[in-house]
């Protein structure tokens, strides 16, 4: 079982506590009514699913109920690290080469 760590909780809490909600740091339209449907469709339903390195939405709904990001390699499943929801994406991940 996956261990997810919480930063609003501080603390590692099982995977099953968490829901995934996608693709974090996703630039939404301001007046969404107002945009074509391509753009709609490219907003709503086109992610970069890659390989390697992904930044991700994730909700601790079973303790706290807070979004918060994460970055996971989404080959080996491992969690790089956590932060809260509106902090802007990591520059330097942790154990990265200098």
């Amino acid at each position: 079982m996956l261990l997810i760590r919480c930063p609003y909780c501080e603390e590692e809490r099982p995977e099953i506590e968490f829901r995934h909600a996608g693709e974090a740091h996703i630039a939404r339209p301001a007046d969404i009514a107002s945009i074509s449907d391509e753009a709609f469709e490219a907003y709503f339903f086109i992610r970069s699913n890659t390989r390697g390195t992904v930044y991700e939405r994730w909700r601790h709904m079973h303790g706290c109920a807070r979004f918060f990001n994460a970055v996971r390699d989404s080959v080996s499943d491992r969690f790089i690290m956590t932060y809260k929801a509106g902090e802007p994406k990591p520059k330097k991940l942790p154990g990265a080469a200098k």
